[in-house]
């Protein structure tokens, strides 16, 4: 990849159209763990055809606002987790369980019945439809081994360390398929190491470290604090960061916007390139470009600049389209800005 400094990219998610999925019932609900097929407003025979019709508006428009790193805004899913986890054998899909989600409420879940394995490539397609319509570097998300190994209930293995580890070699069978159809970069989605600090240092890097051994690609991990529509209050630090230090990922996206987080934290990921969250999702209010920009001088007086990706906090999937483009649009404005004041220096 040949990228500028300060370059921009999307975390995982944009707003799925009105017409493609049901966005109040949507919001109305936490994200599905299990497959929620009554979200689409499309109807089954029409509806892969309608998706990547969805997905090459959200490429476009990414284009357009001028981002470095174009991704599928995960069009196509009805959460960033549940597409993955439900496409695995081991699960029985007709008899979900429950587990807490990280607000402390129950929800239906996957429930794991065997060992879990990938039966098949689950995002390679989409890759493929994103490498034809853009020439830009592309990247895709999966869903981590931790995080998914907490969003299931075990009925199998008997320790949620056992099934994060078959979770991690799932993974790490999907990202290779991922670099090979043409992502340049492949995220895994890990928030619920922030949530449950002490499962995740039992295991967490460890399952991490699995799934993405042999990787020959760059790889990014997000740890974020929930999506800001449902999880509204954010405390002042990460309670599982620093670990990540000895992970083997190549980038960490991280939330600094809506929390105002202290960025000293970042002196303990000297290696790693951070992916910083710069856009606060708690309002769809379009911050001006000086105000991102001074978000970004917080985290360049504790690392090198030329480790900053410039992004959104989390997913913008719950916020107006309008808004979203908006925020993007001044965030790509905020680097330019950036990127020749320091060139200057």
């Amino acid at each position: 990849m040949t990228l500028p400094i300060f370059p921009t990219a999307i975390v995982g998610s944009l707003p799925q159209p009105e017409w493609l999925i049901d966005r109040a019932k949507l919001a109305g609900q936490f994200p599905p763990r299990t497959r929620a097929k009554e979200l689409w407003r499309v109807a089954p025979a029409y509806l892969d055809e309608a998706q990547r019709d969805a997905t090459r508006l959200a490429i476009a428009a990414q284009e357009a606002v001028g981002l470095d790193i174009i991704g599928d805004g995960e069009i196509s899913r009805e959460s960033y987790s549940n597409h993955f986890a439900n496409a695995l054998d081991g699960i029985d899909l007709d008899n979900p369980g429950k587990a807490l989600d990280r607000s402390g409420e129950p929800v239906y879940v996957p429930r794991i019945v065997g060992p879990i394995r990938r039966r098949h490539a689950v995002g390679v397609e989409t890759v493929e439809l994103l490498r034809s319509l853009t020439d830009r570097p592309i990247k895709f998300t999966v869903p981590g081994p931790f995080t998914m190994s907490q969003q299931a209930q075990d009925d199998y293995y008997g320790s949620q360390a056992a099934a994060g580890m078959d979770y991690a070699a799932a993974v790490n069978e999907e990202v290779r398929d991922l670099l090979a159809a043409g992502a340049d970069i492949v995220q895994l989605d890990e928030p619920y190491m922030q949530a449950r600090p002490e499962q995740a240092r039992e295991y967490g890097v460890a399952a991490l470290n699995k799934a993405l051994e042999g990787i020959d690609g760059k790889s990014c991990v997000h740890i974020c604090f929930g999506y800001a529509a449902l999880i509204h209050a954010r405390p002042e630090g990460y309670s599982f960061l620093p670990e990540l230090s000895g992970a083997c990922c190549d980038q960490i996206s991280i939330e600094t916007a809506q929390s105002n987080l202290d960025c000293t934290v970042l002196e303990s990921l000297s290696d790693k390139d951070i992916l910083l969250g710069v856009l606060d999702l708690s309002t769809p209010e379009v911050e001006d470009v000086e105000t991102i920009k001074n978000r970004v001088l917080k985290a360049v007086c504790h690392m090198d600049f030329n480790r900053i990706v410039l992004a959104p906090d989390c997913g913008m999937k719950y916020l107006p389209p309008e808004s979203a483009y908006g925020k993007l649009r001044n965030m790509v404005l905020a680097a330019q800005e950036l990127r020749l004041e320091f060139s200057k220096d």
